[in-house]
């Protein structure tokens, strides 16, 4: 695995039906706002979930963190950061949620997601040479910019 680090990010507004009955987003929502965040970053790689499946790979979440620090509120506006901070044997993120107006965290979290072989069903124990290449590619890209 690189040293260096991937990352991408997705900025998102708080829309009204994301919100609990306190007035702040219900806390499953920032789930999705982690899933809009890593589909970035697959964008970013080349390697999103139908690339993934045609290499013939599901990449199930296997573990997810969430350390919420301040509610997020209707029409905020929030910057979601990923960060590819491990890929040998599985996809681990990293994520920081900031609000766009006063640079503040709001959430920390991480998830990991392991390679599952779709024909078998089996777990990999290690990740596919594709998505290696694809990630050292971005990762080279990045540096030439």
């Amino acid at each position: 695995m690189s040293e260096k680090i991937l990352k991408a990010y997705t900025d998102i507004e708080v829309q009204f039906y994301d919100l609990d009955p306190m007035n702040v987003v219900w806390h499953g929502n920032y789930v999705k706002y982690m899933e809009t965040a890593r589909c970035a970053l697959l964008t970013k790689i080349k390697y999103d979930y139908y690339e993934m499946e045609k290499a013939g790979y599901a990449w199930p979440v296997v573990e997810m963190n969430l350390k919420y620090i301040r509610p997020l509120r209707f029409m905020q506006k929030v910057r979601v950061e990923v960060s590819l901070v491990e890929y040998d044997v599985c996809m681990k993120l990293k994520y920081r949620f900031i609000d766009l107006e006063t640079g503040k965290v709001i959430t920390k979290a991480e998830s990991t997601q392991m390679v599952v072989k779709i024909s078998t069903k089996e777990s990999m124990f290690s990740t596919p040479p594709d998505f290696v290449e694809k990630v050292k590619m971005a990762l080279a890209k990045e540096e030439n910019v």
